[in-house]
């Protein structure tokens, strides 16, 4: 038992000594263990009941803050900047008591205060502006894209400059700063052109806004549905449910077909008849197919019609024309295939012609080939006969 509590005794003073020489690494002298643990000791006890007292005093004043709100009908939007606001307080007073607590300099307390004063301006900045940004879009109507960007811009803004205000607060040279800053923008600059360029080409697109999210569109032959638009891509989905990703500086630079600006779409599907068939006769015959579709308009001013477009060099050439909605463009392919499918039957039905391009030859009296003819008709043996 002796051996057990000398084997102790001498690892315990071993590991005293070992931590003993560590510390005295860095910093000079011998380091008394007992007192370094009560002051680390009282340290954690002080700054236990510093957090306990202020969470104390926010919990009262929150409570203050709801009754007073349940007794005035307030609104929550009303309740919430407070509550963020006396957060933010508590969380800084407590900072600051246990900052005190561990020896920090006055100084740097002061600094760390208005610093953080100074973050709360430009919360108070960002979230007021913020709300006066969204107001004035929502009122003009703008593209859900351009209010985001907005905000976006707006907040990076805000926050850099609260950023380069909270470090002049601990002695930074600011306009280094931002020197700095203006060197690594141009560095970026250089290095993502492509980037840069696509991003203000999609800041255009938002502006000008040629087409929005769910328009059917044809940009450099690709023709689809706008799913999204970014500030470095378009999306597109195609029919074949295939999702294309332009880029927006190559969609701002080209030729832009949107079939859905304007609302619905005409298409127009050519049929051809016989000379000898009634235009009128074959129009009394589409029509019907025409009107009966559920996806062709009959709208008084977008009703479907037939009509003669060309005298060509075998038919009469008919111009089937029919409208259909913005949100019917996906599958326009599939309903002039219908329509051009039921107008072959009736056409059929009706006895009416649908010519095809032939050719006639006919030879009179065509002497000189009676060298060339005779040859081939005496080797032809005769048919036989029946019986």
């Amino acid at each position: 038992m002796d051996q057990e509590s000398g084997f102790t005794t001498d690892l315990l003073q071993a590991l005293r000594q070992s931590l003993s020489d560590t510390f005295s690494v860095l910093g000079p002298g011998d380091v008394d263990f007992t007192a370094l643990l009560a002051k680390i000791a009282s340290q954690l006890i002080v700054s236990a009941i510093l957090i306990t007292i202020f969470l104390a005093g926010y919990l009262l004043i929150r409570w203050l803050m709801q009754v007073t709100l349940r007794r005035f009908r307030l609104t929550e939007t009303v309740l919430h900047p407070l509550l963020i606001g006396l957060r933010y307080a508590f969380f800084l007073l407590t900072a600051l008591a246990i900052m005190a607590q561990l020896g920090v300099k006055t100084e740097l307390l002061g600094a760390v205060a208005k610093a953080a004063l100074i973050a709360l301006m430009f919360y108070l900045a960002w979230a007021v502006v913020t709300r006066i940004l969204i107001t004035l879009l929502q009122r003009y109507n703008l593209d859900p894209s351009i209010e985001q960007l907005l905000r976006n811009v707006v907040s990076v803004l805000i926050v850099a400059f609260g950023i380069v205000t909270v470090l002049a607060q601990f002695g930074f040279d600011i306009l280094s700063v931002v020197a700095g800053l203006g060197i690594v923008g141009l560095a970026v600059g250089f290095a993502a052109q492509s980037t840069l360029s696509n991003f203000i080409a999609g800041i255009t697109i938002l502006i000008e806004r040629p087409f929005r999210i769910g328009d059917w569109v044809r940009i450099h032959d690709q023709e689809g549905k706008v799913m999204k638009i970014a500030l470095r891509t378009t999306w597109l989905r195609t029919r074949d449910n295939i999702f294309t990703m332009i880029p927006n500086d190559s969609v701002a630079s080209s030729d832009i077909i949107n079939f859905s600006a304007e609302g619905p779409t005409r298409v127009r599907i050519p049929v051809g008849i016989a000379y000898k068939e009634s235009i009128k006769a074959a129009r009394e015959v589409i029509l019907p197919i025409l009107e009966a579709h559920p996806d062709v308009l009959k709208a008084p001013d977008m009703m479907p019609g037939v009509s003669a477009s060309e005298l060509a060099d075998s038919s009469v050439e008919l111009r089937v024309l029919y409208w259909i909605t913005p949100d019917k463009m996906d599958i326009q392919p599939r309903i002039s295939a219908q329509l051009l499918e039921q107008i072959k039957e009736a056409l059929d039905a009706a006895g009416i012609e649908i010519p095809f391009p032939h050719l006639q030859l006919f030879i009179d009296d065509a002497k000189g080939l009676k060298p060339v003819m005779e040859p081939l008709y005496e080797r032809t043996p005769p048919a036989p006969r029946n019986g």
